[in-house]
């Protein structure tokens, strides 16, 4: 072939469309298992959030209806939040609302098949809630481990690790960070920092605003954080409106610290809306926000 034909080729060649390169499927799956508070919405289950990286659940907060609500998840494409397979939990802090299925997480995976005991993170004081779950259930882990065929004789235990600011957890999939956040007059109160190995994951807890969330995720994938609306508010009774504001964090002042934290994501969770609405909740968000965000619901996958 004459070289000009050859070089003719070559620059169609080089010119020539190339077909997209697949984006890579992430590692990392965040799952909503419960968004809920203290009121008692059917809809949503009590706090808990699922880092799901290959086939690892990591668990944080443990809400009533957890395990179900992993189940649930099970069944639309998670493999890793089958009940035998969870065996992490970390706890932000020691509201009820916050560890009210912890006594689930403990027993149910175990009579499902779970043959290690559970490791339990969180704040001073854990190791009391666990002892008092154990030994108030002394009588149930007994009859089964007698039972013909029953579970493990050794995974109904939890072992606790009570947790400072730091890494507090890091294995060959994620490196887990607390840091401290103001909730109400609880002493000990803690977000988590979450690096995977293609996601930065931040999540509040309940917190009030504080610079902490900015400084934690800094850019990160994904921020998840508790909100109430400032219209719901004003419905409710004056003399509970200041614990509401020293708790938790308004739409106006998470807007504010997304805006500072620049997340690619902002996730609102724990939503406090009382008689105002999610559209109101979002709106307030917005008004103060540009970034991307979205008011989570039970089940949702980010």
């Amino acid at each position: 072939m004459p070289l000009r034909a050859l070089a003719l080729l070559a620059v169609v060649a080089l010119s020539a469309p190339r077909a997209p390169i697949a984006a890579q499927p992430s590692r990392t799956t965040i799952v909503m298992l419960g968004t809920g508070t203290p009121i008692p919405d059917p809809d949503r289950s009590g706090p808990a959030v699922a880092i799901v990286v290959d086939s690892t659940a990591y668990l944080f907060d443990a809400g009533a209806g957890v395990v179900r609500r992993a189940a649930a998840a099970e069944r639309t494409g998670v493999p890793a939040l089958r009940a035998q397979l969870l065996g992490h939990v970390f706890l932000t802090h020691l509201h009820s609302d916050h560890t009210m299925g912890l006594n689930d997480v403990i027993f149910t995976p175990w009579i499902q098949g779970r043959e290690t005991p559970l490791q339990v993170f969180g704040p001073p004081g854990t190791q009391r809630l666990v002892n008092g779950i154990l030994d108030g259930n002394d009588e149930d882990i007994k009859e089964r481990i007698a039972s013909a065929g029953g579970p493990s004789a050794t995974a109904w235990k939890a072992n606790v690790h009570e947790i400072t600011e730091g890494v507090v957890y890091q294995d060959a999939r994620v490196t887990v960070r607390a840091f401290a956040v103001p909730h109400s007059a609880w002493q000990y109160a803690f977000g988590y920092k979450i690096t995977t190995p293609d996601r930065t994951i931040v999540i509040s807890g309940d917190a009030r605003a504080n610079p902490a969330i900015a400084r934690e995720c800094n850019g990160c994938d994904v921020l998840i954080h508790e909100v109430y609306s400032d219209a719901g508010l004003q419905t409710v009774g004056a003399g509970r409106r200041p614990y509401h504001m020293q708790a938790h964090t308004s739409a106006a002042q998470l807007a504010d610290i997304a805006t500072a934290a620049k997340p690619k994501l902002l996730v609102l969770y724990h939503q406090l809306v009382w008689k105002s609405t999610d559209e109101q909740l979002l709106t307030e968000v917005r008004a103060r926000y540009t970034g991307r965000v979205v008011s989570a619901k039970d089940l949702d996958k980010y």
